[in-house]
């Protein structure tokens, strides 16, 4: 099978899009009223040494993916045990993000269309999507990321006029522990679900691209994010957090007279997009994996099979919107934890333990 790349460029705009995903559906910060925007600050900060160490480990092993990583430090026995739990994250993740989008779609749009017809839909594009390949997904993602900046710049001055500056005050009203409550949120999703990158950054060229995508790709993220919350905090006040899409919500709100309206439907291609990108990376994770666990020619040979899985998940998991969004912001940060922070900390500090070794013994050859 013939080795995919991406360019920085692609995997910077594959990155950003990628974090964006189900961030614009359901927001951020739900519990802290108008100092969301703080918590996407503590979230960012937070996600600096993670990707700091998301980045060390693929430029150690430049070339390699996290499955090639784990079954060279644990073994063939030990490395596929590991590479299947992180399976399973990249797995449940897609179906999660999947089930994110089918709520949105039958809450604002089609309410009357049974749920499954949206996610089998997204899925099914995912499915096409992966086939094609990362360097096709890293391409579209380059040509489309400048379309995303220009459709959210445009909404944010049309809707200067109905912003309320008043809506930010008053700032710490809950104290100081719910809002790093809310940031640890926040870091674990979006910022450290990029943790699965790992499964896809083998294609970088350099050993020197994965600082620079990851921080710049967060870096970038984040700002948008924090400026979308922003903005959504001085359209809605605190009534955003008793919503479950703030954000589709304050740009339904713009109206520039009879002449301007509706532009919520514009913006929602925004997030059919990021979610569909968030999946496809979820779906490829996923059957790269597979097919390293399972020692398979190639990772196509199961995508469709995965990806149909991956749909009739999404569709159980939840009994109600209420449920998915309880889990989104409550549940989810702490079950995320061990596949984000814990897992890869323990294998970098073992990956650096083995590398200088393996230096030491390099040097003694030398000198003998």
């Amino acid at each position: 099978m013939r080795k995919e790349h991406i360019n920085d460029k692609e995997a910077i705009c594959l990155l950003i899009i990628f974090i964006l995903g189900t961030t614009l559906i359901i927001g951020i910060g739900s519990d802290v009223n108008n100092d969301k925007w703080i918590t996407g600050i503590i979230g960012l900060i937070l996600a600096i040494p993670i990707i700091l160490i998301y980045s060390r480990l693929q430029s150690i092993f430049q070339g390699q993916d996290i499955f090639d990583i784990l079954i060279m430090l644990f073994g063939n026995i030990g490395g596929r045990i590991i590479s299947l739990i992180y399976v399973w994250y990249a797995f449940h993740l897609g179906s999660l993000v999947i089930r994110n989008f089918g709520e949105f779609v039958n809450v604002v749009a089609l309410p009357e269309t049974p749920m499954i017809v949206p996610m089998l839909l997204i899925g099914l594009v995912a499915v096409y999507a992966v086939k094609l390949g990362i360097e096709v997904l890293g391409r579209t993602c380059a040509y489309l990321f400048p379309i995303l900046v220009i459709i959210l710049v445009t909404v944010q001055f049309l809707g200067i006029p109905n912003m309320r500056f008043h809506h930010l005050k008053p700032i710490l009203a809950e104290g100081i522990s719910p809002l790093l409550k809310s940031g640890f949120t926040t870091f674990s999703f979006p910022f450290a679900e990029t943790v699965l990158f790992l499964g896809v950054f083998f294609t970088l060229k350099t050993k020197k691209s994965p600082y620079k995508v990851y921080f710049s790709g967060v870096f970038l993220a984040g700002i948008i994010i924090i400026v979308i919350t922003i903005r959504n905090i001085l359209f809605l006040g605190e009534l955003g957090s008793s919503m479950y899409f703030p954000t589709h919500v304050a740009v339904g709100r713009i109206a520039i007279g009879e002449f301007l309206q509706r532009i919520e439907v514009s913006v929602s291609f925004i997030y059919a997009l990021s979610a569909l990108i968030k999946c496809c990376i979820c779906l490829f994770v996923s059957v790269q994996g597979l097919s390293k666990i399972f020692n398979l020619n190639d990772y196509r040979s199961i995508v469709l099979q995965t990806g149909l899985l991956m749909v009739f998940l999404a569709e159980i998991l939840y009994d109600d919107i209420m449920s998915m969004v309880d889990w989104a912001m409550k549940v989810y940060p702490y079950y995320a934890f061990p596949f984000q922070v814990i897992l890869p900390v323990g294998i970098w500090i073992i990956a650096e333990v083995k590398k200088k070794k393996i230096n030491v013994e390099a040097e003694n050859a030398d000198k003998s």
